[in-house]
């Protein structure tokens, strides 16, 4: 798993960035992102218009757990910190590092699932089902698509540790390692956003 260098005969302190193709991969990916965020924004547009529309469902303020949220919440940003290290790996061409944090990277996100889908059974179980309220659907679309979200990541950061595992560390897999790093920390933020605007402005009411 020996990394190439560059030409100089020196591993580059941002290999992302060292080819043309590399420096396209992470602007193009940021420009992806922008789209990502317009989506993101317009389901939290729709999620605030339609919050207090519970019809017959409980109300958020009587449905969430803050404590299970909460621990949600830490095991993700968690998650995020990894994902640093295993770019700072990365940078170090330390290559056996940088798979254990993207490792550690993926069982933090699978965590943050688990607790994912055990909160929608308990809301289910309680009453607060995708067609109960208008509500209830926003939520379910918000908080799902950002699931879906984080589902994608750990099972492309799981392909992305197996491809460098056999095809080693190089100027072609560091871009691909490195926008997988910026798509975590991308919806660890949009998280630190349901938390606030879906959970935290719940319970106040």
């Amino acid at each position: 798993m020996s990394a190439p260098v560059h030409a100089d005969g020196q591993w580059p302190h941002e290999p992302e960035k060292a080819t043309l193709e590399g420096r396209n991969k992470v602007l193009g990916f940021w420009l992806f992102l922008g789209g990502e965020a317009v989506l993101f924004g317009t389901l939290f547009a729709t999620f605030l218009a339609l919050r207090n529309s519970i019809g017959d469902g409980p109300a958020a303020s009587e449905l969430f757990k803050l404590p299970m949220i909460a621990a949600a919440t830490i095991i993700l940003l968690a998650s995020s910190l990894t994902s640093v290290f295993a770019v700072q790996a990365l940078h170090q061409n330390r290559v056996k590092s940088m798979i254990q944090w993207l490792i550690a990277t993926v069982v933090l996100g699978f965590a943050f699932l688990g607790l994912e889908i055990y909160e929608f059974v308990e809301y289910v179980h309680e009453g607060h089902t995708f067609t109960t309220s208008a509500f209830s659907t926003a939520f379910y679309t918000l908080v799902g698509f950002h699931g879906a979200h984080v589902l994608f990541g750990v099972v492309w950061i799981t392909i992305l540790i197996v491809q460098v595992q056999k095809k080693g560390l190089n100027l072609v897999t560091a871009p691909k390692v490195y926008v997988s790093a910026i798509y975590w920390h991308f919806i660890d933020v949009v998280w630190v956003f349901i938390f606030t605007v879906v959970y935290l402005m719940g319970k106040v009411g």
